[in-house]
């Protein structure tokens, strides 16, 4: 059961308003140390100098799109282990199975509550104290 607050995580969306959004929900959920970034080009170079234990990832980016940062980050020894979730708005079969043929951990889509956010990071960290 680890606490929100020991985990850090990267949030990685192009969209300022996404990003606070994101930011907000999981400083209700108790997490402390949050990081974002505007693109996956941009979050591979944030975790590569930075270290998380969690990246929250939009699928729809301009330079690198979440697939292909997901991709990067499970190639790049130092961070494959890292937990991702695929934050989207597309509901498609495809995209989902491409995100867990690449290791994806787990997916939420938008609109989102703080609520169903937790229930995302539970299932990957277990419960939250």
């Amino acid at each position: 059961m680890p606490a929100a607050a020991a985990i850090k995580v990267l949030v990685v969306d192009d969209q300022l308003t996404m990003r606070a959004l994101v930011r907000s929900a999981l400083q209700e959920i108790g997490f402390k140390e949050i990081d974002d970034a505007v693109d996956g080009e941009e979050g591979l170079k944030a975790m590569i100098a930075k270290p998380v234990h969690l990246v929250i990832s939009d699928f729809n980016m301009p330079k690198l799109d979440g697939l292909s940062f997901l991709r990067a980050v499970r190639s790049h020894e130092p961070i494959r282990k890292t937990a991702f979730i695929m934050l989207t708005g597309r509901a498609d079969k495809e995209l989902v199975q491409r995100a867990m043929q690449f290791g994806v951990n787990n997916y939420i889509m938008k609109p989102f509550s703080p609520a169903g956010l937790r229930s995302k990071i539970e299932e990957v960290f277990g419960a939250l104290t």
